[in-house]
């Protein structure tokens, strides 16, 4: 026999303020504790610690702008997956006017979509992005080991010595690197395609490791981020959302517990002097 409700719903649980805000996208954990301990960040006019605590209603004034905290309903844990055109960065913003991924995604109510990860100009492929900040920071943080799978056609002789270097490591300007695994794929002579797989996400990394080597990567594609393979469905420049059983997965696969709505989350003040 199951208890009536009372009618009256029930309100999430404080949380610490690191928590609520990396969930929301405005960092990660650990950045947003060190805001926190510079005194950047206040919650209802006072300066916040390490051991705030914030719940419903409560106000938050960070970088100038002014947020109050609300029962997020199911946005807080969406997930799309895009096929980023070649010619369009993965900024929010471009001061040079270039297009944005961002430009034509759906909206999103009490949140906004964070890339995971970045793709650069010049390179094609899925890109995901989610309403949680928390799942955002996880899958594109190295001590989690979330592998990226491109496909990439290099262009110049490629030697079975060249491959054990870049299986086994090759130093970089900002450190050693590798592929944990790279499977021809086709083509011949001096144009040949490779899929390879990486555990991290550095800036431009797949060409620096070929170019390491001797050869130039002419064309790059991601199509799988972790559990997520890009379909051969998805035209370029379109976007599919996973279903929430597909989201629990990334979030499991990170060792995050089940994300859902009422949790607390973040919804800009529009007139911060109210």
């Amino acid at each position: 026999m199951t208890k009536k409700s009372s009618g009256a719903s029930q309100q999430p649980a404080a949380e610490r303020l690191q928590k609520v805000l990396a969930r929301s996208g405005l960092g990660s954990r650990r950045g947003l504790e060190a805001r926190i301990r510079s005194g950047d960040i206040s919650v209802n006019g006072e300066v916040a610690t390490l051991g705030t605590k914030v719940g419903q209603g409560d106000r938050i004034e960070f970088e100038g702008r002014a947020y109050r905290l609300v029962t997020g309903k199911s946005d807080t844990s969406r997930v799309i997956m895009y096929n980023k055109p070649e010619g369009v960065v993965s900024t929010r913003s471009d001061p040079e006017g270039r297009r944005t991924v961002f430009d034509h995604l759906p909206k999103v109510h009490g949140g906004r979509w964070i890339a995971i990860g970045r793709l650069d100009i010049n390179t094609t492929g899925l890109l995901l992005l989610t309403t949680d900040g928390e799942l955002a920071n996880a899958m594109m943080h190295p001590s989690y080991g979330v592998d990226r799978e491109y496909a990439c056609r290099v262009h110049g002789e490629v030697t079975g010595e060249m491959l054990r270097k870049l299986r086994e490591g090759v130093e970089l300007e900002d450190g050693p690197a590798q592929f944990s695994d790279i499977v021809e794929s086709g083509g011949t002579g001096e144009n040949r395609w490779f899929h390879v797989t990486l555990l991290e996400g550095r800036n431009r990394e797949v060409r620096r490791l070929w170019e390491a080597v001797g050869v130039r990567v002419s064309r790059l594609k991601r199509v799988r981020y972790g559990a997520v393979f890009m379909p051969s469905r998805m035209k370029v420049g379109r976007w599919e959302e996973l279903s929430p059983a597909d989201v629990q997965v990334l979030r499991e696969d990170v060792g995050l517990p089940p994300g859902a709505g009422g949790q607390l989350t973040l919804k800009p003040i529009a007139n911060p002097n109210r």
